[in-house]
């Protein structure tokens, strides 16, 4: 049986960064994913600067960089309006590029193992890793970083508690002028105030070359919109935000239309020995309100960097142990902002009640005023040309 003082089930953003860290630290690590590569996927495509501060504490904050694309500046829109220009704080870069950026970090001393976990049996000493194809992996710690893929916690009886079904939509594109050439915005976040269109805001931002848009709604995966933007989704686009076109001049929407819905759940009975659950595998967050990587990044920085040196250090790997990480305040505060953000930001874009109408009313207002000021106190940022990724270095994944 391989050995082993951590196993790692998953090689996401979450699971990479956790192997990078560990190894870099000189443990014994195996890492466990199905994908050699990791392939496209719709998730995460940009990150903030809070969000940037975080990573910058687990040592892959320039590797990130090094695959992303600077916004430089960013204009917020409303009902029709360009109300701020502001200096921009945000990275975009396809979630696959951002994985293997971070894998080309993980040292040589890591693992990695081309399988799946399909089950672990737990005790306070050893844990038994049992991949899908019969091999055993005998470790310490797992930690579980598998993402939204639920058939491991199911076979270790964890649970989900499913705290708002369907709570939102992203549809993510590409957008192009309609006339050719380039959109005259570095990059933008126009808000929907019809609460009827089911729609948060689009945000638009650069990727290499392309502009690419993430549009956030509240609609049931099923719902027939869903397909018929899909169907035409330029014409959709217009219906459903009318006053974007008279902001950024006509457009068309441009290459594969991807959608993605989301649960918001956390996961229950999880305090078991020797095993540790982060980020979604753990618990969702809704991409509408931006704080999914800042609970990946706050999981794995608060594990990798505070509790496994103290559980590897100490005698035993008890539940009682592992449950210090799921009580660490940092780990809870983080939570609980994820969690009330996603909340409030459905109800003040789609609730139709007097105190949703006015949080709307005082967003713009608000906006409008720091736009004003800006430029009173000739603060407003100078437009520049996002820094265009280096040679050899893609940004498509």
């Amino acid at each position: 049986m391989r050995e082993a003082e951590i196993v790692i089930a998953g090689a996401g953003l979450a699971g990479s960064i956790a192997a990078t860290m560990l190894g870099r630290a000189g443990y014994h690590v195996v890492l466990v994913d199905p994908r050699p590569e990791y392939r496209p996927e719709f998730r995460c495509e940009k990150i903030d600067g809070r969000q940037m501060q975080v990573l910058e504490k687990t040592g892959l904050a320039d590797a990130v960089r090094a695959v992303a694309t600077p916004d430089g500046m960013s204009w917020v829109a409303r009902k029709g309006r360009v109300l701020e220009k502001r200096k921009g704080d945000q990275w975009g870069a396809r979630y696959e590029t951002m994985v293997n950026a971070v894998r080309g970090e993980i040292p040589d001393s890591v693992e990695f193992v081309c399988g799946k976990v399909a089950d672990i049996e737990t005790s306070d000493e050893m844990q038994r890793v049992k991949l899908a194809d019969g091999e055993e992996i005998a470790a310490r710690l797992t930690i579980v970083a598998n993402g939204l893929n639920f058939g491991l916690r199911e076979a270790m009886g964890i649970t989900r508690e499913i705290m708002s079904p369907n709570h939102s939509v992203t549809i993510g594109f590409d957008l192009e002028p309609a006339e050719g050439g380039a959109f005259s915005f570095p990059a933008l976040t126009c808000y929907a105030d019809r609460p009827e269109a089911r729609t948060s805001y689009i945000t638009l931002f650069p990727i290499g070359a392309a502009m690419r848009a993430n549009l956030f709604l509240y609609r049931d995966a099923d719902d027939p919109w869903l397909t018929e933007f899909r169907n035409a989704p330029t014409e959709t686009l217009h219906a459903n935000m009318p006053g974007l076109r008279g902001i950024i001049g006509d457009y068309t929407v441009a290459g594969r239309v991807v959608t993605r819905g989301i649960d918001l759940y956390v996961s229950r009975g999880v305090e078991k020995p020797g095993v540790v659950l982060v980020g979604d595998a753990y618990s969702t967050s809704c991409p509408a309100a931006g704080t999914g990587t800042l609970k990946v990044f706050t999981d794995v920085e608060r594990l990798c960097n505070v509790h496994v040196p103290h559980w590897l250090s100490t005698p035993g790997m008890a539940a009682e142990k592992i449950a210090a990480f799921y009580a660490d305040p940092v780990k809870m505060e983080c939570e609980a902002h994820c969690i009330a953000k996603a909340h409030a930001l459905k109800e003040v874009s789609i609730g139709t009640g007097p105190m949703a109408a006015a949080r709307r009313q005082i967003k713009f207002v608000g906006q409008s005023c720091r736009g004003v000021l800006r430029q009173l106190r000739g603060t407003q940022p100078v437009q520049t040309v996002p820094e265009m990724p280096k040679a050899g270095i893609s940004t498509a994944g």
